[in-house]
């Protein structure tokens, strides 16, 4: 297949596009530099990509947008959440709306869909939108694929959970406390903890292109898993002791706003794919981690 990967370069982006060419298919990157081999330059700011290269795809993949885990959220920080995603997806929407052929687009989405706290409810791809900064960031971002699902393209919602993977994300930045011994249970520790290993992550998008899934598409392990759960599997993969907690009170402390991602429950379940057949390689979150922390399956 001819595909053509916005935000190519990142974390999950770079893993992607590695896998597809080993699968054999041909890949085109899209970059905001000088392009060069496999690349191809692009402007989604401005609503500038190359038309030919999206006229020869099969598939268009959207990854771009800026990292929300930066604190604080300034006004100006929310903004470019908001814009980086709508002008990628925008741009490449109406592209792939404008080719004769419409590809397939693959458009990124986060779990955040559903809001940040939606208690111990089961939230698969039927279940309603949830609200907040985040889960408007996430509404609008797949809304602005709505020029390639009104050309009939088949379109795809990419909602990711929290991908775990000890290059980078938010396992990264978990692992040196843990490793000290400090690793702590957020709360009360049972808030639902969505989440999926990388390679799983890419498997499954991979399956989405390949195959003929359209709509919203859950990308998490099909387990439970709590914070309780994580905090003490994590410190025991690294065989150290998680003994601690932090209150609720603690935490809003000294994180402010950002405490509100860290202590919402979200129980994902990744029905779309489970009914398309996709088997997940590592479906807990034991497995998980010791995937992330390369320490084998």
């Amino acid at each position: 297949m001819q595909v053509v990967v916005g935000g190519a370069s990142g974390f999950l982006g770079a893993p992607l596009v590695h896998h597809l060419r080993q699968r054999g298919h041909d890949v085109t990157a899209l970059v905001r530099r000088t392009a060069g081999t496999g690349e191809s330059w692009w402007k989604p700011s401005e609503g500038l990509v190359d038309q030919e290269l999206i006229n020869s795809a099969d598939a268009v993949v959207n990854l771009s947008g800026s990292p929300i885990q930066q604190w604080p959220r300034t006004p100006g920080r929310k903004a470019e959440i908001l814009s980086s995603r709508l002008g990628a997806t925008g741009t490449l929407a109406r592209a792939v709306a404008a080719a004769p052929t419409p590809p397939a687009f693959l458009s990124g989405s986060g779990m955040s869909w559903y809001g940040i706290d939606r208690g111990a409810d089961e939230l698969d791809e039927t279940s309603e939108p949830g609200t907040g900064f985040l889960a408007d960031v996430a509404q609008q971002w797949e809304a602005a694929a709505a020029p390639a699902v009104e050309a009939g393209a088949r379109v795809a919602y990419l909602r990711t959970s929290i991908v775990l993977d000890r290059s980078g994300g938010a396992l990264q930045l978990m692992l040196p406390p843990f490793r000290l011994g400090l690793g702590a249970r957020l709360g009360d520790g049972d808030q639902y903890f969505s989440t999926i290993s990388r390679r799983d992550w890419v498997t499954a998008v991979t399956h989405v292109l390949e195959g003929e899934l359209s709509g919203p598409v859950n990308l998490a392990i099909p387990d439970d898993v709590t914070n309780r759960d994580f905090t003490s599997t994590l410190a025991s993969t690294l065989r150290r002791p998680a003994v601690l907690a932090a209150p609720s009170f603690a935490v809003r402390l000294a994180l402010g706003g950002l405490a509100d991602d860290l202590l919402g429950s979200l129980r994902l379940r990744p029905a779309a794919l489970m009914a398309d057949g996709f088997s997940f390689a590592d479906p807990g979150i034991d497995r998980v981690l010791r995937t992330a922390l390369g320490r084998g399956a």
